[in-house]
C-alpha cells in the first residue's frame, strides 16, 4: 500500500530566521505524524533547516538543481553540495522553472539522472495550461513530459522518484482541479508508467497532486485512488495550514 507523502515548496519565501522556526514548528507538531514528509526552503535556507530537521520524520528537499555536478556554471547549484548540507529529496521540472524559465524536458530529463545517479529521492512535476486543457490536449502533454523526463530511467530508480502532477493553471490560482479530474489524470499516469515499466512498478508509484492544495480539499483529494498526497505551495508556509494537510490520510 503507498503511503500518503505531503511535501512543502517554499519557493522564494522565508529568510533563514523564518525558515528555522516554521522547520522547528513543524518537527514539533508533526512527531509521530506516519506520513511521508518533506519541506523545501530557499537555498540559502537549507543549511539551517537541515539542522532542525536532522533525526526527525521531515526530510530536507531542495526546489532545484543544476545538470551538471561542478563546473563554471555561475548561478548553479550542485547535486553535490545538495547531498553536502543534508538534502535528500530535489524537486525537478515544476511549471515555473518550465514556462518562467524556459527548462526544457530534455534538460530536466538531466536533472532527473544525475539526481539518481547520487541517491536524491526526485519529484517529478508535470502538468497542463489551461490552454492545453481547454484544447484537449492533458493527456497528450502530460504523458510527453512524464516520457521525456524519465527517458533512460531503469525500473529499479523508480522507488526514488515520485511524480506531482500540478496543472499550471491551478497553481497559485485558488483555483484546483476536481478530486475526479485530478485522479483521472493521475490515472492515466499510472497507465502510462505500467505500460513503459511494469504492472507493480505503476502500482507501487507514489502520485502527488499540486494546485492550490489547503486544509479544506486536502481530504477530499486523498480520498480518490490515484492520489498519494500533495505537493504544497503556499499552504505550506504556514504551520496552521500545512500541519493539518501533512496529516490527512494517516
Amino acid at each position: 500500500m503507498r503511503k500518503p507523502y505531503f511535501a512543502g515548496n517554499w519557493k522564494m519565501h522565508k529568510t533563514i530566521g523564518e525558515a528555522r522556526e516554521l522547520a522547528q514548528t513543524l518537527v514539533t507538531e508533526l512527531d509521530g505524524n506516519t506520513n511521508k514528509l518533506m519541506i523545501a526552503p530557499p537555498f540559502t535556507a537549507l543549511s539551517a533547516v537541515s539542522e532542525v530537521v536532522s533525526g526527525t520524520n521531515i526530510k530536507l528537499g531542495a526546489q532545484n538543481m543544476a545538470p551538471e555536478e561542478s563546473g563554471a556554471h555561475t548561478g548553479e547549484i550542485s547535486v553535490l553540495m545538495l547531498r553536502d548540507i543534508g538534502v535528500s529529496v530535489v524537486i525537478l521540472g515544476h511549471s515555473e522553472r518550465r514556462h518562467v524559465y524556459g527548462e526544457s524536458d530534455e534538460l530536466i530529463n538531466r536533472k532527473v539522472k544525475l539526481a539518481l545517479e547520487h541517491s536524491l529521492e526526485v519529484i517529478l512535476c508535470v502538468g497542463e495550461t489551461l490552454e492545453e486543457r481547454d484544447a484537449g490536449r492533458v493527456n497528450d502533454v502530460v504523458a510527453g513530459q512524464l516520457k521525456s523526463g524519465l527517458n533512460g530511467v531503469d525500473e529499479r530508480h523508480l522507488v526514488s522518484v515520485t511524480i506531482a502532477y500540478e496543472p499550471v493553471w491551478a497553481i497559485g490560482t485558488g483555483r484546483t482541479a476536481t478530486p475526479e479530474d485530478a485522479d483521472a489524470v493521475q490515472a492515466m499516469i499510472r497507465e502510462r508508467m505500467a505500460n513503459a515499466y511494469s504492472d507493480s512498478a505503476a502500482e507501487a508509484l507514489c502520485i502527488q497532486y499540486g494546485g492550490s492544495v489547503k486544509p479544506e480539499n486536502v481530504v477530499g483529494l486523498m480520498e480518490r485512488p490515484n492520489i498519494d498526497g500533495a505537493l504544497v505551495g503556499g499552504a505550506s508556509l504556514m504551520s496552521e495550514s500545512f500541519v493539518p494537510i501533512a496529516r490527512a490520510g494517516a
